[in-house]
């Protein structure tokens, strides 16, 4: 399954070449214009929506952060149905490279489906996709969204609000983590980019060869207005 933007491109048209380069050098890669402006405000109006979810999280009762935070229900909005399909196809063959290089016995199947049985079968049934509001003074701690023994090692995170007319900070930020050294890293977005990030660890070349680099994700603090993002998570939960 391809999923068809409004412009007529598709998911794979991207250069997946380039994405494969950052995603190796610094664990993200930038899909500009992922959904057009329309999309961005037909998906965040969902939030305000009863219907369509399974639980709703307010971040600061769990030491999340501030904020909150719902998880869709299946069946999905046929348009995340579509992207969490796409997006996976294009991605399985870089996280099996990954997992090859830094010795992980483990191999994604070339489909979502496939994955997703083999995540319902480890009791794993519970949808991950969600949908994330942030007011003012809102932030998300950094975290990594693993919710299993079945973790597929990439995510996305879609902007569906405008930086400096919707809301002002609120920078997506990585934090990179290995034996010897750490760094930070701050990702610029526009409404309808999205970020394709690591979940938990990628592989990175030092003296010795590959080593694994421990990766985290977060909100930086919301100055003002309001702030809407999608995450697309591959593997379900428990």
């Amino acid at each position: 399954m391809n999923a068809v933007m409004s412009s007529g491109s598709t998911v794979e048209s991207y250069d997946w070449t380039r994405i494969e380069y950052s995603l190796d050098e610094h664990g993200n890669a930038v899909l500009p214009g992922l959904l057009t402006a329309q999309q961005c405000q037909e998906l965040a109006a969902l939030y305000h929506r009863d219907e369509g979810y399974r639980s709703r999280i307010v971040m600061a009762r769990h030491g999340f952060g501030r904020g909150e935070y719902k998880y869709f229900s299946y069946p999905l909005p046929a348009l995340l149905e579509q992207l969490r399909h796409a997006l996976y196809h294009c991605l399985a063959p870089i996280a099996n490279r990954w997992n090859l290089h830094m010795k992980i016995g483990v191999q994604y199947p070339d489909e979502l489906d496939r994955f997703l049985l083999r995540c319902h079968q480890a009791g794993q049934r519970r949808p991950t996709p969600l949908i994330l509001q942030y007011g003012e003074g809102d932030y998300n701690c950094l975290h990594q969204d693993l919710y299993g023994e079945h973790v597929f090692p990439l995510q996305v995170a879609i902007l569906l609000s405008e930086p400096g007319k919707d809301f002002e900070g609120g920078e997506f930020i990585m934090t990179e983590q290995s034996s010897k050294s750490q760094s930070a890293n701050v990702v610029a977005l526009r409404r309808g980019d999205a970020v394709v990030f690591t979940v938990n660890q990628r592989p990175a070349m030092g003296r010795r060869g590959v080593r694994k680099v421990a990766m985290r994700h977060g909100v930086s603090r919301i100055r003002s207005g309001q702030r809407h993002t999608v995450g697309l998570i591959f593997h379900d939960a428990r």
